[in-house]
């Protein structure tokens, strides 16, 4: 008895023909709905990336991962945290944001996927203790200092600006730095570092005292 199939008649291949034909064929639309339907299928893309980035921003997904809770522990004894005026800012005002220039909105998608580093770290337990921590702690802020560095503070100059620094209220030795700083052109992080976070070295880098 033979296994080979019956062919098809041209009447029972039609149907299938006829649907590769649509398939190849574009949708017939008119300039317009194409425009639109380009234009809302955009604005909703980008919405979700938007909604995406700006849900992960926020402080308490940081403290998801539980090795976040020592740098906030510190940050949270710092005036960023608590001051007179009730202002504050949160872990991706520093770490993550950009200038609030339009078009540095790539730097902070940029800086969204440098943090799958942090994801891999969290995931290997690279930070999950005290004494890991601690062993880590300069190496991840000299990678902080120098990424704000190369943007001029771009995170720092969000809420800090030497044009509107009232410096009737600063102290005189503030006051000379600052000069100095806009003469020389540094950025905050030239003198501002461990702001927010103890940035001591671990014991074994310590410097011996001379």
């Amino acid at each position: 008895m033979s296994d080979r199939k019956p062919e098809q008649t041209p009447a029972q291949d039609a149907p299938r023909r006829g649907l590769w034909a649509r398939l190849k064929r574009p949708p017939q639309m008119s300039l317009l709905a194409t425009v639109f339907v380009g234009l809302i299928g955009g604005i909703a893309l980008w919405g979700a990336l938007n909604t995406g980035v700006e849900w992960t921003n926020r402080t308490e997904f940081c403290l998801s991962c539980h090795e976040m809770s020592i740098p906030y522990a510190e940050y949270k004894k710092t005036v960023h945290f608590s001051n007179r005026s009730g202002t504050t800012v949160s872990c991706a005002d520093c770490h993550v944001a950009g200038s609030k220039h339009p078009l540095d909105y790539a730097r902070k998608l940029t800086l969204k996927v440098l943090a799958a580093r942090d994801v891999y770290g969290h995931l290997m337990g690279t930070i999950d203790t005290p004494e890991k921590y601690q062993a880590k702690r300069l190496e991840m802020a000299q990678r902080v200092w120098a990424r704000m560095k190369e943007v001029d503070s771009k995170e720092c100059r969000n809420c800090h600006d030497f044009k509107t620094m009232d410096t009737t209220k600063q102290k005189d030795r503030s006051v000379v730095r600052h000069e100095s700083a806009i003469e020389d052109g540094q950025t905050c992080m030239d003198c501002h570092k461990g702001i927010a976070h103890n940035t001591m070295p671990p014991p074994q880098q310590a410097k011996a005292p001379g």
